[in-house]
């Protein structure tokens, strides 16, 4: 059976055990083996993590026709994008023509079609990378990848979690815990996009991260300033910033770079750095978010006392702190900063990454430009952990050093990883092969009939 006809052969619907509620139904007309344990499950495509890269790899699963599960800890898809409330992903295009495309940018600009926008002009080269980030309605986005994934078949299971994988000679046994569900999956391959590379960890594989983290982002836009008198009193009110701080009302941090004017001005909200993010676990996530909220209740205290600002309040503010660096893995290979520098085309690459150095510190952040007409690849290498089998990563834990990481972690750079990998593991899955050993060009060629830009 050729490649073509394999996929065909599988109808995209799956429903594995909808009556009980385990995940969402999408189509009942070829639903996973049942075994006469009812608890236990039978997939093509496990995908844990539904952010930036997971929704992506699973919507390309389910339309390869791979019977495919995606396990997300949270309410939605999106991650970054919408539980992190950075709703404006980049960088799809690189000196004035696109580098990055496929299932991610079809969303992207389906959601920005949807709201009744249009997209820049993405020919003008810019000094600053920031006009080439996509503004998005990020609710809408999340709504989008939904009805992208249940129209791909793909079986959606909100607030569940891999608790424990175990390898079996055919792949891996998952046995799955969240609100209320306790069952097994039986799965042929596995793409860990859970940001942390949890799955990579439970596994024992080796896992990279620094003494020190990025800060992350508490998004908030304030809202209710009269904008007139705050910016003639500008002056002024940096002075009673700088003073709130030497007084322990605000604390370093609850601006970027110190400038009282940031969160006034930005309609985006990510204005601020919570030094010691974490979200490696419910602890650490818990007391990450706990010292976001300090914060924008710090700056909505202080706004309030500005000319102008008497009647600040908050417009919005995500739920969670969003967090820019956990684990990495330690992969087959792994990208350096002057790998990412200097545009490496490595030999196994499947996609394209492409932003400034962008590392966040204490004293804020100033992005590295790359050198005119360089544009990264990601290799295959960089998304298999070191040692494994049928398992693959995919977003900001690819194989990296922490220059390299705070590049290719943003969004447009980990849908292309999401869909490559996506690609690979059904491959794998459909040959009984492990992603390592899938012909390269049989990689590409699939890739490109679903729209995603190979490098060359």
């Amino acid at each position: 059976m050729n490649r073509r006809s394999f996929f065909k052969s599988k109808v995209a619907g799956t429903a594995i055990l909808a009556s009980s509620g385990l995940v969402c139904k999408a189509s009942a007309e070829n639903p996973p083996t049942v075994n006469d344990n009812a608890s236990i499950l039978d997939v093509d495509v496990l995908v844990v993590g539904g952010g930036s890269a997971g929704h992506v790899a699973a919507i390309q699963a389910g339309r390869l026709g791979a019977k495919t599960v995606l396990l997300e800890r949270n309410s939605q898809l999106g991650g970054t994008t919408t539980t992190g409330g950075v709703c404006f992903p980049g960088l799809f295009h690189a000196w004035g023509k696109q580098v990055i495309s496929g299932i991610g940018w079809e969303l992207v600009a389906k959601s920005v079609e949807v709201d009744g926008r249009k997209l820049q002009d993405f020919t003008r080269n810019h000094r600053s990378h920031v006009p080439h980030h996509v503004d998005l309605n990020g609710q809408l986005y999340s709504l989008l990848a939904e009805e992208a994934c249940l129209d791909a078949g793909v079986s959606l299971a909100y607030y569940q979690y891999p608790e424990k994988v175990t390898q079996t000679p055919e792949g891996w046994l998952v046995e799955v815990r969240g609100q209320g569900v306790n069952y097994q999956l039986r799965c042929k391959q596995i793409i860990d996009c859970s940001g942390n590379a949890t799955v990579v960890g439970m596994l024992g594989f080796e896992r990279m991260r620094g003494d020190e983290r990025q800060p992350g982002t508490q998004v908030v836009v304030y809202k209710g300033l009269d904008k007139d008198v705050v910016s003639k009193n500008a002056k002024q009110i940096q002075q009673m910033y700088d003073q709130a701080v030497k007084e322990g009302r605000l604390q370093k941090g609850d601006t970027w770079s110190g400038k009282a004017m940031q969160p006034i001005r930005s309609m985006k909200g990510n204005v601020n750095h919570i030094f010691g993010a974490d979200a490696t676990d419910a602890g650490t996530q818990t007391q990450t978010n706990l010292a976001g909220r300090k914060s924008v209740l710090r700056m909505l205290k202080f706004l309030k006392t500005i000319p102008g600002g008497e009647n600040a309040s908050i417009d919005r503010m995500m739920n969670e702190t969003a967090t820019r660096e956990t684990f990495r893995i330690k992969g087959e290979s792994t990208i350096t900063v002057n790998d990412y520098q200097n545009g490496r085309k490595f030999d196994d690459a499947l996609c394209y990454s492409f932003y400034p150095i962008d590392l966040h510190t204490k004293d804020g952040v100033v992005p590295k430009h790359l050198k005119r007409g360089v544009v990264p690849t990601i290799p295959r290498g960089a998304l298999i952990p070191k040692g494994s089998t049928n398992l693959m990563v995919a977003g900001r834990c690819l194989s990296s050093d922490r220059l390299a990481n705070s590049a290719a972690r943003v969004q447009a750079s980990c849908m292309g990883m999401g869909q490559a990998a996506a690609c690979t593991a059904v491959l794998a899955a459909k040959s009984s092969t492990t992603p390592k050993e899938v012909h390269l060009g049989e990689i590409h060629s699939l890739l490109r009939e679903h729209g995603a830009i190979v490098p060359t």
